[in-house]
């Protein structure tokens, strides 16, 4: 009786812990997301993979279109195809056919170069296990409100990818790395694309919550290349990559498509390899996923539902007094001057200054007038 009773206590137990995991993960997710991060990684050597820094390169330029900045980006290209010396136009790379789109232009910041693409690097930038030493610029500083885009493109396998053709990733060390990723708080949702060979078999071991997965090639396909160029003798970009960027191309940062959408760029006809996705992980409905929610900008904006009184007056402190004493001043916000007439008022007579360098250059003309009028030889007479 005894063993009976304590086993229907756990049994409550556990169902109470589960309904209460579940209750404040619902709660959790609800919150919605504030901020927008991308890694974009291309993980191969040599010219000729050029096609893979394209690839990187062109869905960089689309998401900083979207209105996602540098500073939410850490883009890692393991070879300057730019200033490689077989390029007939140095510091430039093509995703297009007849060099019509250069998508190595003056605003592009590459955080992780040539042999700084490890995955080590790519692991430590996930889950934030960097040095303090570590510039801002090379981190990802997500949270728990941020949706993070993972791309990643390469030479691949069944269950794993290549880094600079020297060493690999798993599958394994994948999920583990978002595993970590999730406990640490480090997103509120995740979009993972890769287009490698076989990228499916790189997403089949996810576990972690609110992961959507694509990929451009089933297990034991080849995922193929497109648009090959003469002038240089390379291909491009790839396939999948290539359609999916004439599909970003007409999404605007008010557009409504949704990740159904999304799901559908690139199908056999086109690619020749069969794209995959995964969605049984993610907690929405894919359908009410806008793509903008990876691919664009989320601007901060804490909704609140306290209602505040523009006509309360508030206090500012303000310097009244001859000797220089602040004292406080009760105002409401309909005394203060409208936006237009702040920017168009004149400084006051006791706040100017004489700008920087004005008084060095009016004793440079006095001493040039005087040199003019005088000459140096009346100069010595005086000295």
């Amino acid at each position: 009786m005894k063993i009976l009773t304590l086993a229907v206590l756990l049994t409550i137990l556990f169902s109470a812990d589960s309904i209460n995991v579940e209750n404040s993960t619902k709660q959790f997710f609800s919150r919605g997301h504030t901020n927008n991060w991308a890694v974009l990684v291309c993980t191969s050597r040599y010219w000729f993979n050029y096609r893979h820094v394209a690839n990187t390169l062109s869905v960089y330029r689309s998401v900083k279109r979207l209105g996602i900045p540098d500073s939410h980006i850490v883009l890692m290209l393991s070879d300057d195809m730019a200033c490689n010396p077989r390029n007939p136009k140095p510091a430039t790379v093509f995703s297009h056919k007849n060099m019509e789109l250069n998508v190595y232009g003056d605003d592009v910041e590459v955080d992780y170069r040539g042999y700084g693409v490890t995955v080590e690097n790519f692991l430590r930038v996930l889950t934030g296990r960097l040095p303090p030493s570590m510039p801002r610029s090379k981190r990802l500083l997500s949270d728990d409100r941020s949706n993070v885009l993972i791309y990643l493109t390469g030479h691949g396998g069944n269950g794993f990818l290549k880094f600079q053709d020297s060493e690999e990733i798993s599958t394994f060390e994948m999920a583990d790395a978002f595993e970590q990723m999730w406990q640490k708080r480090r997103y509120n949702e995740l979009l993972f694309i890769i287009d490698t060979c076989q990228g499916a078999s790189m997403y089949e071991k996810f576990y972690s919550p609110n992961i959507i997965a694509l990929s451009s090639s089933q297990t034991g396909e080849d995922s193929l290349s497109h648009q090959p160029d003469l002038a240089i003798g390379v291909h491009l970009m790839d396939r999948y990559t290539f359609y999916m960027l004439e599909f970003l191309e007409d999404i605007h940062p008010t557009s409504k498509t949704t990740m159904k959408d999304l799901f559908k760029v690139c199908p056999k006809s086109q690619c020749v390899s069969t794209p995959g996705h995964r969605t049984d992980l993610f907690l929405r409905d894919p359908g009410s996923v806008l793509i903008t929610d990876f691919f664009g900008n989320v601007r901060k904006v804490e909704i609140t539902t306290e209602t505040i009184d523009l006509t309360e007056p508030i206090t500012l402190m303000e310097d009244k007094s001859k000797s220089g004493e602040l004292r406080m001043e009760s105002r409401t916000y309909g005394d203060q001057l409208p936006v237009s007439e702040i920017i168009h008022q004149k400084p006051k007579a006791k706040d100017w200054h004489p700008p920087d360098g004005f008084i060095l250059g009016l004793w440079t003309l006095i001493l040039l007038v005087f040199f003019k009028a005088y000459g140096m030889q009346h100069l010595k007479h005086i000295f």
